[in-house]
């Protein structure tokens, strides 16, 4: 018997089988590095830390009052609004660090785009103003340019169809579901790196909402997209990767586990991990 450890000789003029070395991994958008946050000195967050894949969906879980919308907002500076609201750790958005100062919250804002939980367009603006709003402000004047965002965007939003021929006419005259989708290209028409989404679909009918959790598997070759979500079965649905956290005995968010959307949900590591996904609490 051969042993396989010794590698056969090989025929003269035959050349030997390069040996398969994986690729390697790609660089993650985004990198949180014990992150906690506090407010007026109570924890709310604390030391999170997980990378956020380029090009994939990476869905946040957890019951109420774990932190998910409050980490969320950390990762494109939403507390710098908040009196009393101190971010630490570490979050690198490439190789640039958010809190480092190198960045402005503005500037980032446009990297880092976000949906909040409700529609929230300008309702006395036009579809094509509130498009293009984001990059007026960023001092883009150049009507052909502007003009060639707001398409691509609302196409990217599914919504270039019904709007193209009402462009003039105000947000409001559009259904729930319309103006979430249109929340969606204004925040894609600056071309962010990543998209935070705050429970997008919670305030909108089945069929929307479908629509919306169609959209994101469509844009995930866009644009990184992190997304908070009470839906279980929509976490299922829409993410590739899942971060799971939980209160915590100082009663902040913590991140019990991380992982690919498949393992979380079918064999996690914690057994919290478990009971919750599986509706045992929360």
């Amino acid at each position: 018997m051969t042993d396989p450890m010794i590698k056969p000789e090989l025929a003269p003029g035959v050349a030997a089988e390069p040996e398969l070395v994986p690729p390697p991994s790609p660089m993650p958008v985004m990198q949180l590095r014990d992150v906690s946050v506090a407010f007026s000195g109570r924890p709310a967050v604390r030391n999170v830390s997980f990378d956020i894949p380029e090009n994939e969906v990476t869905a946040l879980i957890g019951p109420s009052g774990s932190g998910k919308t409050t980490l969320l907002r950390s990762l494109n500076r939403m507390h710098d609004l908040v009196r009393g609201a101190e971010v630490s750790g570490s979050i690198l958005l490439g190789d640039i660090d958010v809190y480092g100062g190198s960045i402005s919250p503005t500037l980032l804002r446009s990297r880092v785009g976000m949906v909040f939980q409700r529609p929230n367009p300008f309702p006395t603006m036009s579809i094509y103003d509130n498009v293009t709003s984001g990059l007026r402000f960023n001092g883009v004047r150049r009507k052909a340019l502007l003009e060639e965002a707001a398409e691509s965007a609302l196409i990217a939003a599914a919504l270039w169809d019904s709007v193209k021929n009402r462009m003039k006419a105000h947000a409001s005259t559009l259904s729930g579901g319309e103006q979430q989708r249109l929340c969606i290209a204004r925040a894609l028409a600056v071309e962010p790196r990543v998209l935070l989404m705050d429970e997008p679909t919670s305030s909108l009918d089945p069929v929307a909402t479908k629509r919306i959790e169609e959209l994101l598997g469509e844009l995930k070759d866009r644009v990184s997209i992190v997304i908070v979500t009470h839906n279980m079965q929509q976490a299922m649905r829409v993410s590739d990767t899942c971060a799971f956290l939980l209160m915590g005995e100082d009663r902040a968010g913590e991140l019990v586990e991380y992982a690919a959307t498949t393992k979380l949900f079918g064999e996690p590591d914690d057994p919290r991990t478990a009971d919750y996904v599986n509706g045992r609490f929360g």
